[in-house]
């Protein structure tokens, strides 16, 4: 069942003042910004707003700041990038009196303010004030329940955008109704942060791959050597339990039969490939190796629907470390472009990933989430989207 969300009349927004909640939580280096995918994606719903001659203020934010300014963290490169004006304060609403019809900015980082993490409802109140609507178009953030994403709903008409929606129904489609086979491939650094997923998704799919650290810890689980590697030991039971519940649900799960090491956890490290078993105690653990990189894209090869969440190495440090990410990634976007592959990607690293090859534009849906997109998957509750469900 597809959820139905609250959505707007845009016919009727003419001359309203508009509080749009996004998320603009994107990488900026020396006031550039590095991946404006997240910017982007929200551009077709401010578009519709500026066209319906509402007046649209932007609000998001960028980083921990903790409650406190921290001008590092600053929205202003992110307003020079969209060439609108910017509001050095979200509660400052001087600016309302000399808008038009159609004007957008951007309001400071809401989270330089300790209210908004804490949900409290008075600065959800002065947040709200001024405004004669509220639109979520913010997935990426939906599974915590901020201020100026749960509490401003009960001071406004609330409503999610056009992103929000499309996450929704995309991923939700997904899920409900996927086109078998199905294969999820879960990488990443810890399997305590996936557990319930993994869990989900060893239940739905019918084939699920583990790589990169989450990979190197399912190995230890099953008795295998990890040298000096990134693993969670601790979680060697839960992983246990996590291959139980595939076992009994008929899916088959599977994990690296090799890796790629170095001497040590650096980007210069010269590349050796091992099976899991030729691990020695002094072997750091960087990538998947040759042969479980071969095997995955005859798994991508036989499947008609793949999730993938998690990069398998250190695909950030370019194609030695990145090489098994990178080829899942190529696979991936070779057999959605051919019309034989639903492909649904999500989680910032492995977005990037796509980036790296170039191959996004060819994925069937790319989300803009990465804690929400597994909590989604993991059909928990969202709180920024619990309450917009009509």
């Amino acid at each position: 069942m597809i959820m139905k969300l609250r959505v707007v009349d845009y016919g009727e927004l003419s001359g309203k003042n508009v509080l749009l909640r996004v998320d603009f939580n994107v990488q900026i280096e020396n006031g550039k910004i590095l991946d404006a995918f997240r910017i982007e994606q929200t551009l077709p719903t401010i578009k519709k707003l500026r066209d319906a001659g509402a007046r649209v203020a932007i609000c998001a934010h960028l980083g921990r700041p903790k409650g406190k300014v921290d001008l590092a963290l600053s929205l202003r490169p992110i307003a020079e990038y969209m060439k609108i004006p910017f509001i050095d304060d979200c509660l400052n609403r001087e600016f309302l009196a000399k808008m038009h019809d159609g004007d957008v900015v951007l309001l400071e980082n809401v989270r330089f303010y300790a209210g908004e993490e804490e949900n409290n409802l008075d600065f959800a109140a002065h947040l709200a004030d001024g405004f004669d609507i509220f639109i979520n178009d913010a997935f990426a953030v939906a599974h915590r329940a901020a201020a100026s994403t749960v509490g401003v709903t009960r001071f406004l008409p609330a409503y999610a955008g056009d992103l929000l929606v499309h996450e929704v129904d995309n991923i939700s489609q997904f899920l409900n109704e996927p086109k078998r086979p199905m294969l999820a491939i879960v990488g990443g650094a810890k399997v305590s942060s996936k557990i319930g997923v993994l869990k989900t998704l060893c239940k739905l799919a019918d084939t699920v791959i583990v790589g990169g650290a989450i990979g190197t810890t399912f190995n230890y689980a099953c008795g295998n050597p990890v040298g000096n590697s990134l693993y969670e030991p601790d979680m060697a039971a839960t992983a246990r339990e996590i291959m139980d519940i595939a076992a009994k649900s008929g899916c088959k799960f599977l994990m690296p039969l090799d890796k790629g090491v170095g001497p040590k956890f650096e980007r210069s490290a010269p590349r050796t490939n091992k099976f899991i078993d030729e691990i020695a105690d002094t072997d750091v653990i960087i990538d998947d190796g040759l042969d479980t990189t071969a095997r995955n894209v005859l798994e991508i090869d036989d499947a008609a629907t793949v999730l993938w969440n998690g990069t398998v190495g250190m695909a950030e440090w370019g194609d030695v470390w990145g090489y098994s990410s990178f080829a899942i990634a190529r696979e991936i976007a070779k057999r959605t472009h051919a019309g034989k592959l639903i492909s649904v990607v999500g989680g910032g690293e492995t977005v990037a990933c796509l980036d790296s090859v170039g191959v996004r534009d060819d994925i069937t849906y790319v989300s803009t989430g990465g804690g929400a997109f597994l909590e989604f998957i993991e059909r928990k509750t969202l709180p920024a989207i619990e309450v917009l469900v009509a």
